[in-house]
């Protein structure tokens, strides 16, 4: 299998990108989406499951290494190693007594983001490298939709293993599903990144070279703007369901399969609004979309509607944060430089992660402070404002001047 810059994403892109990204959400949404659901029915408060976020530091601080991963070695060899040691620490996990002690629990968690979030800068990289601006939004709705499949996996299908069976077989099913997805890499051509010096220049500081560029830290703030109040809102999902007194299974059913199919659906809208009607019209339509779904959540945190309006929210938040997260993504690759493609992306995506870290534990905070009503309010308040945020900083010339080509609609082909 070949990686190569097309106009159009090739099927055997389209297979790769989906193994790696449905990798990454795997882990990802277990212990983001079921383990929140173990903890709160173990009686954790919301402040002490949002405080578990640390353990996902490996996320935010990635680009410390990422210029190695982009500069040493090929991207082949990082991908496949690191989903081989995600594979071994679930089995190591399989075999250890986590009803005697969540300890062990936590420190494989932190050990899987290292290898998730390292697997992610080289297949950032090879994405960035593999699509051109036309193919970029249809690439980031495959990323997207095939992140989100692997989260709802990883939350409600590992979810649902643990509900009849125990923590070995769902952490075996994890192990083999990684490993799965590991054969269209090990199939992939070696692809060695732009490195003419030899590696010379992954230094320790490279990060910062890419940082300071022009207009980078301005991108990085009207994308932190635009995602902070959905994530709010998204990080207590499923508390928030457990709470409302749905049992593990109706919470893994509900958000397993039923949203399933909403992530795809949004995934693909957003990545045919970005291939078809530009960046813009994407992130206004994503912004818009993911500010009236946690309406719903309002709605369903206050006792109005009944289980149907918790589905409806729900499913709202899985269809309308899939499309502002493609156009979000398809914006922040098109920043990137293909010679460093995987640090300037990884830059971004970092920030987007302290984003979220911040807005979960803030969400915690005011959930246990005030409750689901004032805490969904807030996000949407948040939401809705980040979304004006994002169009009138990019209108203004925000961001590195490579996106000033892709913020006008694209002509299709």
């Amino acid at each position: 299998m070949t990686v190569v810059r097309s106009r159009s994403v090739r099927p055997s892109v389209v297979v790769l990108l989906v193994s790696l990204y449905f990798a990454q959400g795997l882990p990802y949404g277990f212990f983001t989406t079921a383990l929140p659901v173990v903890l709160r029915q173990s009686g954790y408060s919301l402040v002490a499951i949002s405080a578990t976020g640390v353990l996902f530091l490996p996320w935010a601080l990635k680009f410390l290494w990422a210029p190695w991963v982009d500069r040493v070695g090929t991207r082949k060899r990082w991908v496949v190693s690191m989903q081989i040691g995600t594979a071994a620490v679930a089995l190591a996990l399989a075999w250890v007594d986590l009803d005697a002690s969540m300890t062990p629990l936590f420190v494989g968690i932190a050990l899987v983001n290292v290898f998730a979030a390292t697997q992610d800068v080289a297949t950032d990289g090879i994405t960035v490298t593999a699509l051109d601006a036309h193919g970029r939004g249809l690439g980031n709705g495959i990323q997207v939709g095939a992140y989100r499949l692997g989260m709802i996996a990883g939350g409600g299908g590992l979810l649902w293993v643990y509900s009849f069976a125990s923590w070995r077989a769902l952490f075996v099913v994890m192990a083999v599903l990684v490993l799965l997805t590991t054969i269209p890499a090990m199939l992939m051509r070696h692809t060695p990144p732009s490195a003419p010096d030899g590696g010379r220049a992954a230094s320790p500081i490279a990060w910062w070279t890419r940082l300071t560029r022009p207009g980078v830290l301005a991108l990085i703030a009207v994308v932190a703007a635009y995602k902070f109040g959905n994530s709010m809102g998204s990080a207590v999902l499923g508390p928030f369901l457990s709470d409302q007194g749905l049992s593990v299974r109706q919470i893994a059913l509900l958000d397993g399969a039923v949203s399933s199919g909403a992530a795809l659906a949004g995934a693909a809208l957003g990545g045919l609004l970005a291939f078809r009607l530009g960046r813009l019209t994407a992130l206004t339509v994503g912004g818009v979309a993911q500010s009236v779904a946690l309406i719903a959540f309002v709605a369903a945190a206050a006792d109005v509607g009944g289980i149907g309006m918790i589905v409806v929210a729900t499913v709202g938040e899985h269809v309308c944060g899939g499309i502002a997260t493609v156009a979000v993504f398809a914006l922040m690759m098109d920043s990137a430089e293909k010679s460093f493609a995987g640090t300037d992306y990884t830059l971004l995506a970092s920030a987007v992660v302290v984003t979220q870290g911040v807005a979960g534990f803030a969400a915690g905070i005011v959930g246990d402070a005030f409750g689901y009503v004032a805490l969904y309010s807030s996000a949407t308040v948040l939401s809705a404002l980040g979304c004006v945020v994002m169009l009138r900083g990019l209108r203004a010339g925000w961001g590195p001047a490579r996106l000033r080509e892709v913020l006008t609609p694209l002509p299709a082909h």
